[in-house]
């Protein structure tokens, strides 16, 4: 692998390790992520442990693949980037960033994105990724724009928040390399 495909010059792409459990109870039970992700109920730190005890961190076993993004200045965990749902046979997964709040705005999504699509891409070879986005979260919809996603389609009233039905777009990103 090239020892650039998980890092460029201000993050780095890992493998989450135990000592990140704090960090994944505090992401996975903030409520304000929950219109955007699939999330019904909080999860307890006893689940999460086993997640991360349980997981062989290959996408090919797993069936998704979680890494955290670290900033290289000070090594904090500024997030998460996810590849879920992922198919073998048809070599496509889902995408799924977190960023903590304070670390939003200043661009660590898009280099977290632009690492993993190297890496898909670039090393494991699979054929694509893909995202649904709220078609009123404009943040996200650039932030999939400016790393090679496009829009393939409208799916109505695909995502339930409080305030009712919203629909999303499905945001689609083919291996550029096949």
């Amino acid at each position: 692998m090239k020892p650039t495909f998980l890092k460029n010059d201000r993050i780095f792409l890992r493998a989450v390790e135990p000592e990140d459990l704090d960090v994944m109870y505090e992401m996975e039970n903030d409520p304000a992520m929950w219109d955007v992700s699939s999330f019904t109920v909080p999860y307890s730190r006893f689940v999460l442990r086993q997640y991360i005890e349980g997981s062989q961190c290959d996408v090919f076993a797993d069936k998704q693949l979680r890494m955290m993004i670290v900033r290289l200045e000070d090594n904090r965990t500024v997030g998460t980037i996810d590849v879920t749902d992922f198919v073998p046979l048809h070599s496509h997964g889902a995408v799924g960033i977190a960023v903590h709040q304070q670390f939003r705005n200043e661009g660590y999504a898009a280099d977290a994105l632009k690492l993993l699509c190297d890496y898909v891409f670039g090393f494991l070879c699979i054929h694509q990724l893909y995202a649904y986005v709220a078609v009123d979260n404009e943040a996200s919809l650039r932030l999939f724009r400016s790393c090679g996603f496009v829009q393939s389609g409208v799916l109505k009233e695909w995502l339930q928040t409080a305030d009712g039905f919203r629909d999303a777009v499905l945001m689609q990103c083919l291996n550029p390399k096949r």
